[in-house]
C-alpha cells in the first residue's frame, strides 16, 4: 500500500485503510471489533457484515471527512507536501481530530495513541488574544485552521473557514492525542455575506425554539473579533473527561462524494435521507417528523444549503441510528439573492425546488413517497411557519442582548416574516400566495 492509516475509535484499533499503488482505496475492520458485543460500523455504507471494503465507498467516506473547499485542501496539501486530491494522505497530517468518534492515524502514531492514560495528550492553553490572533489569520488565510507549530490538527467537512477548540474549566485550548475538541469556532464571513455568524446563530435558536433539536451556539467576541461558537454534538463529557461520540453525515450512510451533496447534482434528497430513518433509527417516526419539521424550516427562512451533508445521525451500538441535532442553518433570505423568485432549496419538496413556487400539493406529493400521512406533513410544515415569526423576533432580540446584533438581523426579520405567511397561505391551497 502506498498509503496506510489506522482507524482509532475510543482507544481501540478498529480498522486499516489504505491506497494501492493504482490509486485505490480499501478498509478492511479488525476481526477483535467486528466480533465486539456493541460494536458499530464506521459508516452505513461501510457494514461490518464484510470485513472489506473497496474503493468507491471508502473513497466517498474519506472526502467526507476532509473540508468541502479547494483552497483549503490545496493549502493543507502545500503545507504538508502532499496531493490535495489525495484524502488519505490528508488524513495523515489532520485526521487525529475527526468528525465523530473516530481517529486517523499514521501506523507510528498508534502505539502512541493507544497506550492509555499516556496517550491523553498535551492541551495548548490560549489567551484571548492568542483566540483573536486566531481568528484573524482565518480571515487572511482561509486554510489558517491551526497555526505552525500547534500540538493537535483536526479536520471537519464544510466550506467556511473555521477552528475547533477545547473548553474546559473556563479555558481554551489546542488538545492533541486522544484528547477531542469540544467547539467549533467560525469567524464572520465578510463582504456579501456580512452578519453571518449572527445569521447562523439566530436561525439555530430558531430552530430550537419551534421545538426543532438543534445544536447550542452563541456569539462570542475575542477581543475585538466576533465568533459563532458552536458546541459539538459528537462529544459528551462524563466528569471531566470528553468521550467522542460517532456520527456521520448522509452522504457518508449514503456512499456520497461530497460534490454531489446537492440533489440537484445528483445527491441525496429528502426521502433518501428519511429511508435511512425508516430502516436503521432506534425511533423511526420521531427522526422522521424532524425531518419534514427541517425542510419546513428551511422553506420558511430561506434556508438554501441545507444538503445532505448538513444531516447527519449519531450511531448506536450494533448500527442503529439516531438522527443528530440540526446545525449549518442560515437564511439566504436578507442577501440580495435570496430575495428573488427562482432561489432554489437543496432538497426538492415533491419535486420542486424553488422555494417561492412549492404549495400544498407538493408536501403532499412528499408524504406519498414516504408514506407518510399528507395531513400529518402538511401539519408540521404549517405549526413551523405558524410559530417562526413571533420566536424570531424573541431570538434576534436575545441575540441583541447577548452582544449579537448585526443589521442583517432586522432584514431577516421582515423576509422571513413575510415568507412564512407566504407559505401559509400556499399551505392551505391558495393561489397567489406572494
Amino acid at each position: 500500500m502506498k498509503y496506510r492509516s489506522a482507524v482509532l475509535v475510543g482507544g481501540q484499533l478498529v480498522a486499516w485503510v489504505g491506497q494501492d499503488a493504482r490509486g485505490r482505496y480499501a478498509l478492511r475492520y479488525e476481526d477483535a471489533w467486528r466480533g465486539l458485543e456493541g460494536a458499530f460500523p464506521l459508516s452505513l455504507s461501510l457494514p461490518l457484515t464484510r470485513p472489506e471494503h473497496g474503493d468507491a465507498p471508502v473513497r466517498a467516506y474519506l472526502w467526507n471527512l476532509l473540508p468541502d473547499n479547494d483552497a483549503i485542501l490545496r493549502e493543507w496539501g502545500r503545507r504538508y507536501h502532499v496531493s490535495p486530491g489525495n484524502p488519505l494522505a490528508l488524513l495523515a497530517h489532520f485526521g487525529e481530530d475527526c468528525p465523530g468518534a473516530l481517529q486517523i492515524v499514521a501506523p507510528e502514531r498508534v502505539d502512541v495513541l493507544l497506550a492509555g492514560d499516556a496517550a491523553a495528550g498535551e492541551v495548548e492553553w490560549l489567551s484571548e488574544s492568542q483566540i483573536a490572533e486566531r481568528l484573524r489569520h482565518l480571515h487572511q488565510e482561509p486554510g489558517a485552521w491551526r497555526e505552525p507549530g500547534d500540538p493537535g490538527q483536526f479536520s471537519l467537512a464544510g466550506a467556511q473557514p473555521k477552528t475547533a477548540l477545547l473548553f474546559q474549566d473556563g479555558r481554551w485550548g489546542v488538545p492533541s492525542g486522544r484528547t477531542p475538541t469540544t467547539h467549533i469556532l467560525k469567524p464572520p464571513v465578510q463582504e456579501k455575506y456580512a452578519g453571518f455568524a449572527e445569521n447562523e446563530h439566530v436561525c439555530l435558536g430558531l430552530a430550537a425554539a419551534v421545538g426543532l433539536p438543534a445544536v447550542h451556539s452563541r456569539v462570542v467576541h475575542f477581543q475585538d473579533q466576533p465568533a459563532i461558537v458552536v458546541e459539538r454534538f459528537d462529544r459528551m463529557r462524563r466528569g471531566a473527561q470528553v468521550i467522542r461520540l460517532h456520527q456521520e453525515d448522509f452522504c457518508q450512510a449514503l456512499g456520497v462524494l461530497p460534490q454531489e451533496k446537492y440533489e440537484a447534482d445528483g445527491g441525496p434528497g429528502a426521502p433518501d435521507l428519511i429511508r435511512v430513518l425508516q430502516e436503521r433509527a432506534v425511533e423511526p417516526d420521531v427522526d422522521v417528523a424532524t425531518v419534514v419539521g427541517a425542510l419546513a424550516l428551511n422553506w420558511v427562512i430561506g434556508g438554501t444549503d441545507a444538503h445532505a451533508k448538513n444531516y447527519a445521525h449519531l450511531m448506536q451500538p450494533g448500527g442503529a441510528v439516531r438522527l443528530a441535532p440540526l446545525y449549518d442553518i442560515i437564511s439566504l433570505l436578507p442577501y440580495h439573492e435570496g430575495r428573488g423568485p427562482r432561489v432554489k432549496l437543496a432538497m426538492r419538496i415533491g419535486g420542486e425546488y424553488r422555494m417561492r413556487s412549492i404549495a400544498r400539493r407538493h408536501w403532499e406529493s412528499l408524504a406519498a413517497t414516504i408514506g407518510a400521512e399528507p395531513d400529518g406533513v402538511i401539519a408540521i410544515a404549517d405549526e413551523i411557519a405558524a410559530q417562526v415569526p413571533d420566536h424570531l423576533s424573541d431570538v434576534c432580540r436575545r441575540a441583541g442582548e447577548e452582544g449579537a446584533g448585526h443589521p442583517v438581523l432586522e432584514r431577516m426579520q421582515a423576509e422571513i416574516t413575510a415568507n412564512a405567511r407566504a407559505c401559509r397561505i400556499r399551505l392551505a391551497g391558495k393561489p397567489n400566495a406572494e
